[in-house]
């Protein structure tokens, strides 16, 4: 299986109410590359927070001024050092400042999370199968930090027609030995991907991955599949 990844360029700046899925159907099936059946679209969080209506104004000169959001959208604050809070949000999600960001929003606004970015990612396929015809994967990506790991790399936040765990359990590896524990998060490895397209300053939130494994499409959430439950984590 060979992959290939396409920036999707000539998004406009989105404003609250843009319907994500006429636009970026609109873009892809006009484009070199077109749109085809069993293509993955990976769509970044903060459009869907400015279409959404997710933002909320600051204070812009007052740096620390969107703490108190930050405050009141986690559902737990794990660990406080000087002015990073890393928090749990209400979609189960462990990350920096509840996942609050000021980059690439107008001075005086920050971006939350979608409330549901499963939904969000539905939102947009369901669109585009309407409008085009062709059934798409679609991902729905942010940038997270790991524990115990220096630097950043974008995740799966919601997913819709792509399974976002592919279980490999009972199978077997290259050397016949049956697979007993491998779970592979497909989806934040195309996120991950996507984002070496998009990148953090260049203004292209959108990108198209093509030559997934067929198997693949199918219903995914994130939420359910990925986010592990209070019981199943070893740190909590």
């Amino acid at each position: 299986m060979s992959l290939t990844i396409h920036p999707v360029a000539g998004i406009p700046e989105i404003v609250e109410g843009t319907d994500l899925g006429v636009l970026i159907g609109d873009i892809c099936v006009s484009s070199d590359s077109g749109l085809d059946n069993h293509d993955v679209l990976v769509v970044t969080q903060k459009i869907v927070s400015k279409a959404e209506g997710a933002m909320v104004e600051i204070d812009q000169t007052d740096p620390l001024s969107h703490k108190p959001v930050v405050e009141r959208e986690a559902v737990r604050i794990l660990r406080r050092r000087g002015d990073l809070i890393i928090t749990e949000t209400k979609h189960g999600f462990v990350c920096a400042n509840a996942g609050i960001d000021l980059s690439n929003v107008a001075r005086g606004h920050a971006a939350l999370l979608p409330e549901d970015s499963d939904r969000s990612a539905r939102r947009i396929r369901e669109r585009i199968k309407h409008n085009h015809g062709v059934s798409v994967g679609v991902i729905i990506s942010d940038t997270f930090g790991r524990p115990w790991r220096r630097g950043v790399t974008d995740v799966a936040i919601g997913c819709a027609g792509i399974a976002a765990v592919i279980d490999l359990r009972g199978t077997e590896d290259a050397l016949g030995r049956e697979l007993q524990v491998t779970e592979v998060c497909i989806a934040d490895e195309l996120a991950a991907a996507a984002d070496l397209v998009c990148g953090k300053a260049e203004g292209i939130p959108v990108a198209l991955i093509r030559g997934v494994d067929a198997t693949w499409l199918r219903d995914g959430s994130v939420r359910e599949e990925v986010v592990r439950s209070p019981s199943e984590d070893l740190f909590r």
